[in-house]
């Protein structure tokens, strides 16, 4: 029997400790459809590679895990955040195991979409809502049938040329056709993790910035007892967290007695729930069931302030409805996620500070979320991105570059302006991973320059003349340097940089330099400009704005005695291309001084409970970090809240 493995890969987080929100929905529901009760596929027996290996495994081990079990077929659920490691994965694999047919599909296979169209490594590529066409798509292959003409399929021709779609068909078929992945057993329910599920595909909004609109206008329901019935199963196996995918909450059909069912079975409020809601037509009724059914934290999309501009994305509805029905479900103690997109046709820097201003009238500003504008392939933006004289990034995050009343500084400074008028950032903050090494984990590597060789948790495990290149990372590691004299170390350093990024392209790394002495501006300038010449991945992407690198990081660390490095460090306090830690014995905690403006390192494996307690009340929380594990954790937990739920 062939075997086909589905492959999601997760977003990447900012840090270390950092949830990725990785639920397979994508990949589970297309290996749940092909074994469908009423019409199986025969002949292919499908697998979901878990959540644990993808959020943990390297480039390299990845590539080992998929090639080693030799999978007939390898489908890869692509999105925004991991379309180019998923192409990376999917070449090496190929590499390995070249009679391995590689299958992509998601959001950004469209055909106007010439990046991934593109690219190479992959034989067939899938469009649209897919379980319609994949198990048509599967039998084909399985009975070795052309795939001439085939809906929404693209396939690669003998010459290597990749082939025209076949006829779009947007899917119509009930949700019911095909079992929950998690009854079939290719997603599990992990209590630590939010729970993902669909209960209504399609939109009936046409917001041109948003994909829905083309992945299918038809609304299709999962009826009320097969949803009730499914949520049921899920709070049996341990679910307490349930995120709503659908589109648009509560546009669907009876959805008074939909929130009524739900708060029947989670009368006990062992549950949680979150789901993206238009402001239009919730009153106060509806709060109060949203309440009652156990819904904690919701989002409100405002977009933009400016009406014009609402009714040009298509949009359309009233800021003031939103922050009614904000402060509505406010007092109903929900939390918020209030969107404003920066960078929208027609929106110019004066409707940004207006919305902040908006929000911040009404009592909301602690909730918004407002970040520039992606023109995402395969929606109406997109296609009339030209005509709109909209200027973007080929390739993810799809970022607005300019438009006809956004300057690309105006952009930026609109983001900048809005943190001050908020007082906080609004961006993910790059948070380095400097704990120390442990046996067991191949998260850490320690180049000792001087005795020329490269150690993991202190075993020696290459000389610094063999390089880095055959290391396995995990996901997200750090290198550690460790030099006498970084000016004669430093040509080095940056081939060693060289083969950490070449062997794992898509690994989150941070690269950590001790210092002895304060290094030359050229030289930092040789590392930054290193770093920077390799930003060709979403992740390098995404802070390019701030000119900051969230995949290959640049840190610094030196001891709290050194006056010296300290004086250098304040020199250089407002770089965003790379980081500076102090390293702070954990006895001299309260010597720090909560008004200066640096990041410190805590070393030592206890730190007393009112030390903690003075690092967690006084000190700004993304300037600390600890060398130990179990503090750093406890810390991005219970501080920073990165928690998955």
């Amino acid at each position: 029997m062939a075997k086909i493995q589905f492959l999601q890969l997760p977003v990447p987080p900012p840090s270390y400790y950092a949830a990725t929100g990785n639920v397979p929905l994508a990949a589970a529901s297309l290996a749940s459809c092909l074994e469908s009760k009423e019409d199986p596929v025969k002949g292919i027996h499908p697998i979901v590679v878990s959540p644990e290996d993808t959020d943990s495994l390297g480039d390299k081990e990845l590539v080992d895990k998929i090639a080693k079990e030799g999978p007939d077929f390898l489908g890869l659920s692509l999105y925004l955040w991991n379309t180019e490691r998923s192409l990376y994965i999917a070449k090496e694999v190929k590499k390995r195991n070249p009679d391995t047919t590689i299958l992509i599909g998601g959001p950004e296979v469209n055909e106007d979409n010439p990046y991934v169209l593109g690219e190479e490594g992959y034989d067939i590529a899938v469009s649209g809502e897919a379980e319609h066409s994949f198990r048509k798509l599967m039998r084909s292959v399985l009975s070795k049938s052309s795939l001439e003409g085939l809906e929404n399929v693209a396939y690669r021709k003998k010459e290597g040329v990749l082939s025209s779609f076949g006829k779009a068909v947007a899917a119509d078929f009930p949700l019911t056709d095909f079992p929950s992945p998690y009854t079939t057993g290719h997603l599990l329910v992990d209590p630590k993790r939010s729970t993902y599920l669909e209960t209504v595909r399609g939109c009936k909004s046409q917001c041109t910035y948003c994909f829905y609109p083309k992945s299918s206008q038809n609304l299709r329901t999962l009826d009320i007892p097969e949803t009730i019935k499914l949520i049921s199963d899920l709070k049996e196996k341990g679910a307490r967290e349930l995120v709503f995918l659908d589109p648009t909450f509560n546009h669907r059909p009876g959805f008074e007695n939909f929130l009524d069912a739900i708060a029947e079975v989670n009368s006990d409020g062992r549950m949680s729930m979150f789901a993206e809601l238009r402001s239009e037509g919730v009153t106060p009724k509806l709060a109060t069931k949203l309440r009652k059914a156990g819904f904690t934290r919701v989002e409100l999309g405002l977009q933009s302030v400016n009406e014009e501009t609402l009714k040009r994305v298509k949009r359309y509805g009233s800021p003031h409805k939103v922050a009614e029905v904000a402060k509505m479900l406010a007092g109903e103690g929900m939390e918020l996620l209030l969107d404003l997109i920066i960078g929208l046709p027609g929106d110019k820097p004066d409707d940004v500070e207006r919305g902040i201003h908006f929000f911040l009238e009404h009592g909301l500003g602690e909730w918004v979320q407002a970040f520039p504008l992606s023109v995402l392939p395969g929606t109406a933006m997109r296609r009339d991105a030209e005509k709109e004289g909209l200027s973007f990034m080929p390739t993810p995050p799809y970022r607005i570059i300019e438009t006809p009343t956004f300057s690309p500084r105006d952009l930026t400074e609109s983001l900048y302006f809005a943190e001050d008028l908020l007082e906080r950032r609004l961006d993910e903050f790059p948070r380095p991973f400097l704990c120390d090494p442990e046996l067991t984990r191949n998260d850490r590597i320690d180049v000792d320059l001087k005795e020329s060789k490269i150690t993991n948790s202190n075993r020696v495990i290459f000389s610094s003349e063999q390089g880095l290149s055959e290391w396995k990372g995990s996901r997200h590691h750090s290198v550690w340097f460790h030099s006498e004299n970084l000016s004669l170390d430093l040509s080095q350093i940056q081939s060693l940089i060289g083969e950490r990024i070449t062997s794992e392209p898509f690994c989150t790394i941070d690269f950590v330099i001790e210092l002895k002495s304060p290094p030359k501006p050229e030289e930092v300038t040789k590392l930054v400009t290193q770093l920077e010449s390799k930003r060709n991945s979403y992740l390098s992407r995404t802070l390019a704005h701030r000119g900051e690198n969230l995949q290959h990081r640049l840190v610094f660390v030196f001891d709290e005695n050194r006056k010296d490095l300290k004086k250098w460090r304040d020199k250089n306090i407002n770089s965003t291309s790379f980081l500076v830690y102090e390293r702070i014995n954990n006895q001299n905690i309260r010597k720090l001084n909560p008004s200066k403006e640096a990041f410190y390192l805590i070393e030592g494996n206890e730190v007393d409970s009112s030390d903690f307690e003075f690092l967690k009340n006084e000190m700004d929380p993304e300037t600390i970090t600890f060398a130990a594990r179990v503090l750093e954790e406890r810390w991005s937990m219970e501080v920073l809240g990165y928690g998955e739920l």
